[in-house]
């Protein structure tokens, strides 16, 4: 049964199930708020898992194009130059990370829905829905059989509500320096305690300048900091950067100011049920974590394919597949949820006991057997199946 669909959001999760749900022959229309097509934020990592749903997207050529392998994640302690974090992922493509930067990643999936069918409608910001149709700056458009919700953290139509976490981050984009010290296929972090980390994520190239090749720049405190960070002279902040992390200087340019960085806050939370009566909740709409793991666009990506799935799979019976989809992710979804806000205080919080533990307890551990296949799996995105009875999956 082809059915008429709304999805109210254009980003990585409202467009990759565009692309699907419109490849299976339903009538689908997008709606987002931006007055023309256009990726917000800096550079991210699409894990193995979240390649597979690119691949059924069919955004995976271009993805691949653009980004560039991610084969390790490292990090180390300011001071004592312990080495606190070092996960490697697998030996094949089919087993590395992909740095890549938004735009890149929101031009391959954009293209990949308009190629499906996917009606995109811009100058649309959604306000509410009132039934089965939605409500687009106060006003009616539908019916429609089903309304995905891929608006993120601030959607009106989720119910969720969410913990603010207590650290934030700042971030810009790059040109990767001539000569620099970090390897283009790592991701290198350095952490001061757990109150402040620098970071360095290689992200390859953007379709409108393929020869520069980027890197996105990150500088995690207390969200309460935040505000004060840009207000104190940017040359104070560099020379603090530097005497933290020497290397990281080569990564800001000359011209380089306060203008230049984003401020990005977190929370978390999960819904309990993410669907309701002919709406579904996918991506941060359903459920939101710390970026520590580095899976927050795979699991948009994921909820994504479980749901065109899940509603393949019901041949007609939506709110069949609604319940199918939301069990299908309910195990993945909570262990990385679990590992997230187990992690996450151990490289961003104000405590002194946690980096303590961190560094001499569980960073050695990390290293021996069998913990570094298991930490590949987790930064891989299947520890558990994502998607579990809708797409049985080897553990080999």
């Amino acid at each position: 049964m082809k059915m008429k669909i709304a999805i109210a959001g254009a980003g990585i999760g409202g467009l990759s199930a565009a692309s699907l749900l419109a490849g299976d022959g339903h009538v689908v229309q997008v709606f987002d708020q931006f007055e023309a097509p256009r990726p917000v934020g800096s550079g991210l990592v699409i894990q193995p898992v979240g390649m597979e749903v690119l691949q059924a997207c069919g955004a995976a050529e271009e993805a691949l194009t653009r980004g560039t392998p991610i084969l390790h994640m490292h990090g180390d302690e300011a001071r004592s130059r312990k080495v606190v974090l070092s996960v490697s992922y697998g030996a094949t493509p089919q087993r590395q990370g992909l740095g890549i930067h938004r735009a890149a990643l929101f031009t391959a999936l954009f293209e990949a829905a308009e190629r499906a069918g996917a009606r995109i409608t811009p100058s649309s910001p959604v306000t509410g829905r009132h039934g089965q149709h939605l409500l687009i700056g106060g006003r009616r458009t539908g019916p429609f059989d089903l309304i995905v919700d891929a608006l993120g953290a601030r959607s009106p139509l989720s119910p969720l509500k969410a913990r603010a976490l207590p650290y934030g981050a700042v971030w810009a984009t790059v040109p990767w320096p001539e000569g620099a010290a970090f390897p283009r296929d790592h991701l290198t972090q350095r952490y001061r305690k757990a109150d402040r980390m620098l970071g360095i994520l290689p992200i390859g190239t953007r379709r409108d300048a393929p020869e520069t090749r980027l890197a996105a720049v990150f500088y995690s405190l207390p969200v309460a900091d935040i505000e004060q960070h840009f207000a104190r002279p940017f040359a104070q902040w560099r020379a603090e950067a530097a005497q933290l992390w020497p290397e990281f200087e080569s990564y800001l340019p000359a011209a380089f100011s306060h203008a230049d960085f984003t401020p990005a806050h977190y929370t978390h939370g999960t819904l309990r049920r993410p669907y309701g009566e002919g709406l579904v909740h996918i991506g941060d709409a359903a459920h939101r974590a710390s970026p520590q793991l580095g899976q927050g666009a795979n699991m948009a990506l994921l909820d994504a394919h479980a749901l065109h799935l899940a509603l393949r799979g019901a041949q007609g019976r939506t709110e069949e597949a609604l319940r199918h989809y939301a069990l299908a992710r309910r195990a993945h979804v909570r262990l990385y949820q679990a590992f997230s806000a187990a992690f996450t205080p151990q490289y961003q919080s104000d405590s002194a006991a946690l980096p303590m533990l961190r560094d001499h307890v569980l960073a050695p551990l990390s290293r021996t057997w069998p913990l570094p296949r298991v930490l590949t799996r987790l930064v891989c995105g299947d520890l558990v199946p994502p998607m579990a009875a809708l797409t049985p999956r080897s553990r080999g």
